[in-house]
């Protein structure tokens, strides 16, 4: 890797996109996706902010996922985001896969964008992981949340 590579934030692949599932709906969507030759590889329950439930499925062979995120209560963000698409699931974000988490946090917050975080925190599965609010920066609104994400080991 040449040492410009080295000093942008290093993103390497899409991690995985997210999609939002309505609550008492998650079980049909992975059904679905097994049956469109999806794998099932993480389940976990997200408590803190989050408050959501998540089943990760991988895309044929390669390293990008699904995260499909069903809010456990009222109090999860995912509740506002189906409540805002009038009630129904949908798109709730794409995370990038980063070597160095705190590395890209500084490159990201020096060069304007705007960060959900004020630090990069723990995810699911190990990761470490921080998010790029929707207002990008100052001249470019993506209009979508972005999740940047380092592997970690996943837990037992």
């Amino acid at each position: 890797m040449n040492s410009e590579l080295e000093q942008i934030p290093g993103f390497l692949f899409f991690d995985h996109i997210a999609v939002a599932v309505r609550p008492g709906e998650l079980e049909n969507h992975v059904a679905a996706y097994k049956t469109m030759g999806f794998t099932e590889l993480h389940r976990e329950e997200i408590l803190g902010r989050d408050q959501v439930r998540e089943v990760l499925l991988r895309v044929g062979d390669g390293p990008n996922l699904l995260q499909l995120i069903e809010p456990l209560n009222d109090a999860s963000p995912v509740t506002k985001q189906i409540e805002k698409n009038g009630g129904r699931g949908g798109f709730v974000h794409m995370a990038l896969r980063v070597k160095n988490i705190q590395k890209a946090y500084d490159y990201l917050k020096q060069n304007g964008f705007k960060l959900v975080e004020d630090a990069p925190r723990p995810g699911s599965r190990g990761t470490t992981v921080f998010f790029v609010h929707p207002k990008t920066t100052e001249n470019a609104a993506f209009g979508f949340l972005i999740e940047v994400v380092e592997e970690g080991t996943p837990h037992a």
